[in-house]
């Protein structure tokens, strides 16, 4: 048993660890080594001295050194106990191999290897159980030891943790000197105890490990550094809920589970798993062997259970609104995925790396299909309740709403929507929709044809939504409101960085058509009721008309004027601006033309004249406030009174 057991030994490799002098002692002892027994005679000098150095650490003696820690109480006896042990080592590699007949020397050596080991044990229990303030994870992966003791890889790792740090201000200048000084002994005595549990544990593992007590070594350590990396997750809020508990959950609980895992998984990912593999490499740096095997074994459960949560709450069935969740899942696996790779990189991690990108494709598509789920929503809402006035439609409020919230994620979503493409293949919008596919300012990004195929569905609704009212001008003043309404949304928006200032103006433009078009249905008659004035070198008169005419014009105006305006009286147009120029386009039109007329004929035609320009103003000014909306929204008229001839007052309007 004996010799089968030494023969599995294993050459010690020197370590490789660069760090202040006073934690090199070790260390250093052991790479002094390089010499091994070549005689009988050194073999024996070798166990000799070896015997009460060891012993004297006995577990199972009754000396005072059972109960105390050897690391601890004498770094230099330390030294001396693991130079022991590997010269012991190399005494017994002699006696074995050379087959010398000096049995009592081998099992002398080999129950003194017995007890060094368990000694060992012992020691790499209570350094791991001990030392957790001093080996926390933060401590690993931020502290200056892990830019200096790990492999050359992590490196790269530091520029995406300085992009992602959040650099706070020193509040206490008064006294600063005193207390950066304090702060820097402090972290300096933080760094210094943390390399000294490293360099310990990894003299300690070297050793075990060279002597062929590997699996013991790893055993401890897989135990109790697996309890921390649990402990560690389950304390910042993931428990690895299954499917059926994620199914079974309320939407308020899943959305605070999200939230949890939102804010714990950078620091799981950042601090706890990456600082552990910086434990690893360092610890296990002699065997790549068992430096995958315990980085997997203490991290491939909890991380499989972390990255896996995306994929249990990735359902498409629920609200549009949590899409935004889901997008931030994929921003979040998406932004770690090169300190995932780097930190999973063994063949039997294969598996985590596999998990975050299954839950990545499953968040991708399940945000492509709320977005096909809410477009066909907008093509099969069937509402047939006109927008009061033709003011603004629900529907588009909604729409709008939805849509200008996914712009901060318009990054994240164009990487989802280039991966997971719409359902019905690449979107081609209408030429006169963005111009030409050729054109610069058609847009090339997949989130901004997307939304822009979203609105252009919007608006096909909305002209269906328009045939609704039973008068042709209020169904443009309603397609002119909410075509309004939309490019008001994007250009005051970050959406407007994402359809451009082209398809802005040339909404702005299609606006002013629909505008145009509810002048011309409801103020033709009105405007047709007056003869057309005479310009003559910037001079505007009026055509020469008979006492039957005039009067004849003046009646017909009257009631055209008054029947368009009662008709009107609950019409909005809820934005300012638009509803200005709008009333201003009309009475330009119409008031000018008028005061010609009037100024002409009110003479001679008083009894059948009802309203002076100015009333005609002031009738214009109070139509299309939300306040008038009387309730009747498909264009019926409103109870006004207009003034009558003959004295009779209305809006403080005088009468002639």
């Amino acid at each position: 048993m004996v010799i089968q057991k030494e023969s599995s030994m294993k050459s010690l490799p020197s370590p490789s660890l660069s760090s202040p002098s006073k934690t090199l002692t070790m260390s250093s002892s052991l790479i002094s080594l390089g010499s091994s027994c070549t005689s009988l005679a050194t073999a024996e000098e070798a166990i000799r001295i070896a015997d009460p150095i060891i012993t004297k650490w006995d577990m199972d003696s009754s000396s005072y050194t059972k109960l105390i820690s050897l690391f601890h109480h004498s770094r230099r006896e330390a030294a001396d106990f693991l130079k022991s042990v590997h010269e012991l080592r190399g005494a017994m590699h002699f006696l074995v191999s050379n087959h010398q007949r000096s049995r009592d020397q081998l099992v002398l050596a080999q129950n003194l290897m017995q007890v060094a080991m368990k000694r060992l044990e012992k020691e790499l229990y209570d350094i791991l159980s001990s030392s957790r303030d001093k080996l926390d994870h933060e401590s690993l992966s931020e502290g200056s030891f892990s830019s200096r003791s790990t492999s050359s890889k992590f490196g790269g790792l530091e520029k995406i943790d300085k992009e992602e740090e959040l650099k706070e201000e020193d509040d206490g200048a008064d006294d600063s000197e005193d207390g950066l000084g304090k702060a820097r002994e402090s972290i300096a005595e933080t760094e210094q105890a943390s390399v000294l549990a490293m360099s310990d544990l990894k003299s300690i593992a070297d050793c075990m490990i060279s002597a062929g007590y590997g699996k013991e070594c790893v055993k401890i350590y897989k135990i109790i550094r697996k309890s921390i990396v649990d402990e560690g997750i389950y304390r910042l809020g993931i428990k690895g809920p299954k499917l059926l508990q994620i199914q079974k959950m309320s939407l308020d609980l899943q959305d605070c589970a999200i939230k949890t895992w939102l804010s714990a998984t950078k620091v799981v990912v950042r601090t706890l798993f990456r600082g552990e593999r910086i434990l690893c490499d360092h610890v296990f740096s002699s065997s790549s062997t068992i430096r995958e095997s315990c980085f997997t074994e203490i991290t491939k459960d909890g991380a499989i259970s972390l990255f896996k949560f995306p994929e249990l709450v990735a359902r498409p069935k629920g609200p549009s609104g949590r899409i935004y969740q889901l997008i931030e899942l994929y921003e979040a696996l998406s932004e770690l995925w090169p300190v995932i790779d780097y930190t999973f990189d063994f063949k039997s991690t294969a598996t985590v790396k596999l998990q975050v990108l299954s839950s990545l494709v499953r968040l991708g598509n399940t945000v492509q299909t709320i977005l096909s789920d809410y477009e066909a929503s907008i093509q099969k809402d069937s509402s047939r309740n006109p927008a009061p006035g033709g003011g603004i439609h629900p529907l588009t409020e909604s729409v709008m709403s939805f849509i200008c919230s996914l712009t901060p994620y318009s990054g994240t979503l164009s990487d989802i929507l280039a991966d997971h493409p719409h359902p019905d293949g690449n979107l081609q919008l209408p030429e006169s929709y963005f111009g030409s596919p050729s054109s610069e300012d058609y847009p090339t990004s997949p989130v901004s044809i997307r939304i822009a195929w979203l609105i252009l569905v919007l608006l096909c609704k909305l002209d269906v939504k328009a045939e609704l009212y039973k008068d042709v001008a209020l169904s443009y003043l309603f397609l002119a409101n909410n075509l309004h309404f939309i490019v008001k949304k994007v250009s005051t928006t970050n959406l407007k960085y994402l359809l451009g200032d082209e398809w802005i103006a040339r909404n702005e433009r299609i606006v002013r058509q629909y505008a145009s078009s509810y002048e011309a249905m409801a103020w033709t008659r009105v405007l047709s009721c007056l003869p057309e004035v005479i310009t003559i070198d910037d001079s505007v008169t009026s055509p020469s008309l008979s006492v039957e005419e005039a009067k004849a014009c003046f009646q017909k105006f009257n009631s055209a004027f008054e029947d368009a305006h009662r008709r009107q009286g609950s019409w909005v147009v809820p934005d300012g601006k638009l509803r200005d120029e709008i009333k201003v386009s009309i009475a330009r039109k119409l008031v000018g033309n008028y005061r010609v007329i009037w100024e002409e004929y009110m003479g001679s035609m008083r009894e059948l004249v009802r309203f002076r320009p100015d009333d005609l103003e002031n009738y214009l000014s109070d139509l299309f406030h939300e306040a008038a909306i009387s309730g009747n929204s498909s264009g019926s008229s409103s109870s006004t009174s207009y003034p009558q001839p003959r004295g009779c007052l209305s809006r403080s309007i005088k009468v002639y």
